[in-house]
């Protein structure tokens, strides 16, 4: 009688592994999207709204980030500890072991990105220490490097304990689990490029001396209308009172408009009584059109609340076109066999794909001056990170923030016009809940201090 049916003193593998795709799935597409969306430049604060007037004026406060530490680590990776933990030592959870290994280098490389140095070693042990050490960022990385080989070798696709259904990701299928580790790998390693490039080199090199198999689909999690599996940004704005807080960015608007880009109707709505065209606010120009009605964010990638559509967009992890482009920059940069410019078109190909456009990018690949892949070295980089940058518009907006702050690209960002001055953001602040419940805590750092690998 005093075992409660609702409330579980253990859990299962089967039971932990949807809870930690699905908290990853809440920090990544609803805590980082409107910081990432609107630094990368996809967004801007709404014209007859105020949600999001801080993100565009640079004025972060600590407490801002709480919700994205608490799901990265209250939920997501201290159970990623526990399903490792619980797998560790039997056959029948070998698979539930390796995607493990994964998901907490993708986890911690999530937390790092944003907030530089993070507790990582003394973390993840509940009670038995409350008040972890901070871990450097370097040593995060080397970390993340060795979680994603531990959970390759593990993983095999004929093991007949698989995973299946609780997998929320790829529904337990190995092979594209290695895909993803190996993309993710070739991620993290290019983030080395500026801060440590032998490092980087040589680890691009080992990985493609494993002749490794790389994602050409997407690794998403898809949600549905059901009252709690929406996409979390969606239920968010919904639980706002439905009123539409993002508009159009003029910076990206503009670069679609310069190549004449039909991906800018796929991830914005057109207003009623214009035709083919994306209505803009400049970045942070909210003041200055006060009520100005402007193009929201497309159902495609959940930016509006009004749309019912918006609840079943889903949430990127890694793209295939980010998986192409990767590789193309690996090849660009020649730590890679391959050819970078049917990478880059590649890239772009899967972009229009994933927008639901296939068939224009044959047009579009030899009519828009973005997607003419250079005769000069120097300039494939760029080329590849800007690609990257429209192929990311709304679905991708943390990773296009952080590419920006590794590369520089693509290199027609504006300041906020909302920014009073303020410099521009480089990283998150460490949470209120850090502060006050860490006596580790190693002090505020400013969000305009570049992180380890930003140079």
């Amino acid at each position: 009688m005093n075992q409660d049916p609702n409330n579980l003193v253990s859990a299962q593998p089967a039971q932990l592994l949807p809870t930690i795709e699905a908290s990853i799935g809440v920090a990544l597409g609803d805590d980082y999207y409107p910081y990432g969306n609107i630094w990368s430049q996809y967004f801007t604060q709404s014209a007859v709204a105020s949600q999001y007037k801080t993100i565009d004026q640079y004025l972060q406060v600590n407490a801002d980030f709480n919700y994205a530490w608490m799901h990265l680590y209250q939920n997501a990776l201290i159970n990623d500890q526990l399903m490792i933990t619980n797998s560790r030592g039997n056959t029948a959870l070998v698979q539930y072991l390796a995607i493990g290994y994964v998901l907490k280098a993708y986890g911690l490389q999530l937390a790092t990105d944003a907030f530089g140095d993070i507790p990582m070693n003394q973390a993840l042990q509940g009670t038995a220490n409350k008040n972890p050490a901070y871990d450097p960022q370097a040593t995060v990385y080397d970390t993340i490097f060795s979680l994603l080989e531990q959970g390759k070798a593990l993983m095999n696709n004929s093991d007949p304990h698989n995973p299946g259904a609780t997998d929320l990701i790829f529904q337990g299928n190995m092979n594209n689990w290695i895909a993803f580790a190996n993309t993710l790998e070739l991620r993290a390693y290019l983030r080395l490029t500026q801060v440590d490039a032998a490092k980087a080199k040589a680890g691009v090199q080992a990985l493609y001396a494993s002749n490794p198999s790389f994602l050409t689909t997407n690794a998403q999690i898809s949600y549905t209308a059901t009252g709690g599996n929406q996409n979390p940004f969606y239920i968010k704005e919904v639980a706002l009172g439905q009123t539409v807080n993002l508009a159009a960015s003029g910076t990206v608007v503009n670069a679609f408009v310069r190549n004449n880009d039909p991906r800018q109707f796929a991830v914005f709505d057109t207003i009623p009584g214009t035709v083919d065209t994306v209505i803009y606010l400049p970045q942070g120009a909210y003041a200055s059109f006060t009520n100005k009605v402007c193009s929201t964010p497309a159902a495609l990638v959940a930016g509006n609340p009004q749309d019912p559509n918006s609840a079943l967009a889903p949430l990127f992890l890694i793209s295939a076109a980010e998986s192409y482009f990767l590789q193309a920059e690996a090849v660009a940069r020649g730590w890679a066999t391959g050819s970078a410019s049917s990478l880059f078109t590649q890239g772009i190909q899967a972009s229009f794909g994933a927008d639901g456009i296939p068939a224009a990018a044959a047009a579009y690949l030899n009519y828009a001056p973005d997607a003419q892949f250079p005769a000069a070295p120097a300039d494939e980089i760029k080329a590849i990170i800007t690609q990257k940058y429209y192929a990311m518009c709304g679905s991708q907006g943390f990773e296009a923030w952080t590419e920006w702050r590794r590369t520089g690209y693509p290199s027609f960002f504006v300041p906020s016009a909302a920014n009073g001055g303020r410099t521009y953001p480089l990283r998150f602040l460490y949470p209120q809940s850090e502060l006050t419940g860490n006596l580790n805590y190693p002090g505020t750092v400013a969000e305009t201090t570049p992180v380890w690998w930003d140079k």
